[in-house]
């Protein structure tokens, strides 16, 4: 989430799922070099990060939505996974009608391609230094 401090998601009890989005952004809306972790503070005025952080909102409130990571390379390649309880997550988020509108414009204004993946988590560990 774009509020999120710099830390992965921390692991959740399996089984769960993740959506993998990746992406290129194009180059007139700014997609190659926007300095920002999330993709979305990429300076310029074509509703991007206006909707990105909408988005951000309206995924949290999915009943099943349990968190966010998303990064973009300095080349433009962005990846945002999304992490859902059961596949009815997945399904009111796919078609949440706000979600659905900005999935349009991204298609005709955002960005060259991405790709979608969508996969059942079975094992899920971290660690962090203390």
């Amino acid at each position: 989430m774009s509020d999120q401090s710099v830390a992965p998601v921390p692991p959740f009890e399996p089984p769960y799922y993740a959506v993998v989005f990746t992406s290129v952004r194009t180059e007139a809306e700014g997609g190659q070099e926007d300095g920002h972790d999330d993709g979305r503070d990429d300076g310029h005025d074509d509703g991007y990060d206006a909707t990105g952080a909408l988005m951000d909102e309206l995924v949290a409130s999915v009943p099943g939505f349990l968190g966010m990571d998303s990064a973009r390379t300095p080349g433009g390649l962005g990846i945002t996974v999304g992490y859902f309880r059961d596949e009815e997550a997945i399904l009111r988020w796919r078609g949440d009608a706000e979600h659905r509108t900005a999935q349009k414009r991204g298609r005709a204004e955002w960005y060259d391609k991405y790709v979608v993946h969508v996969a059942k988590v079975e094992r899920s560990h971290g660690f962090e230094r203390v």
